[in-house]
């Protein structure tokens, strides 16, 4: 017995007649005929009254019906309790940079929280081309990337800008240069230098920046917030987007501290990326907390005279 073969009949009961049931069911009337027939011979009861004006119910069948439609009710109910359980325990999966862990991406999951509280989510560290690779392959729901002006959108991925800010140089808070308004590449030279592993775009930014020589004293961080730490410290400075320092637990605590790159113009971009198509419900819902958080980082100055600008919610 199969759960069809009860659907089909509780149709041919709903709306008179196999033609009519066979319509709404977009199956064609010889299956449906042959699917209750070997429902018949497995009950071994006829079903159906079968004439020539079409086929009807028949008194055994309306005995049945009732014990068929609680089956029916009851398969449903399990469904939907099966269904809330997949949306209730499904494990989201956000790939970052961590470029903006702490000032974004942590208060929106505190946001989601607060209106799913049985919301799982797995934050994955990786870099730029492995996010975009799992949101490709479906291995994760979203992700957050830095962007540099003329980067290329990668197809099929749907983009949006949160965050536009500036490189900063990142500094322990007692550091000399935390007296001076901006950093010249220069000054930065002589330092013990931080710079993040290949495959970020702050490793590519760095290169660009001392024209392919790094300082001679070098160390290397897998992404941001390891990064950050070294730096507090004291095992180098680094260079970060702005949004990624101002606001974070390091800085707000007084560890750290950031100035400008002298005579630097560069404009880095937080963009939140997603496959095309619809999207389940809690993943649209954190990617509504992601868009509602950065609106809240109100543009302001920041220590050393950069500023930060909150996008307007836009495709990039």
């Amino acid at each position: 017995m199969r759960i069809e073969q009860l659907e089909y009949l509780a149709a041919v009961t709903q709306h008179g007649s196999l033609r009519r049931a066979s319509e709404q069911l977009h199956i064609s009337q010889p299956a449906l005929s042959e699917a209750v027939t070997k429902l018949e011979r497995e009950l071994g009861v006829t079903l159906l009254d079968r004439r020539r004006s079409g086929a009807r119910i028949s008194r055994q069948g309306r005995d049945l019906l009732q014990n068929m439609v609680d089956v029916l009710d009851a398969v449903d109910r399990l469904r939907r309790a099966a269904g809330d359980q997949a949306t209730a325990t499904r494990l989201l999966r956000v790939g970052t940079v961590n470029a903006a862990t702490s000032t974004l991406l942590v208060p929106a999951l505190r946001l989601l929280q607060d209106h799913h509280a049985g919301a799982t989510v797995e934050v994955v560290d990786a870099q730029q081309a492995e996010i975009h690779q799992g949101l490709a392959e479906g291995s994760l729901d979203l992700g957050l990337v830095n962007v540099l002006a003329g980067d290329d959108a990668p197809p099929d991925l749907v983009g949006t800008a949160l965050v536009r800010g500036r490189p900063v140089v990142v500094l322990p808070a007692d550091h000399p240069l935390t007296a001076r308004p901006v950093v010249t590449v220069d000054q930065l030279r002589e330092e013990p230098f931080v710079a993040m592993r290949a495959g970020y775009l702050m490793h590519r930014f760095a290169h660009r920046l001392f024209g392919g020589r790094l300082p001679a004293r070098s160390h290397t961080a897998d992404g941001a917030e390891m990064g950050k730490l070294m730096v507090a410290e004291g095992l180098g400075v680094t260079v970060l987007p702005d949004y990624s320092v101002v606001g974070d637990p390091l800085q707000r605590t007084g560890l750290l501290a950031c100035r400008p790159l002298a005579g630097d113009e560069t404009a880095v971009t937080l963009v939140l990326r997603h496959r095309e198509g619809q999207l389940p419900g809690r993943v649209v819902d954190l990617r509504a907390a992601l868009v509602e958080v950065a609106r809240g980082r109100r543009t302001s100055p920041t220590a050393g005279g950069t500023v930060m600008e909150v996008v307007p919610s836009q495709t990039a």
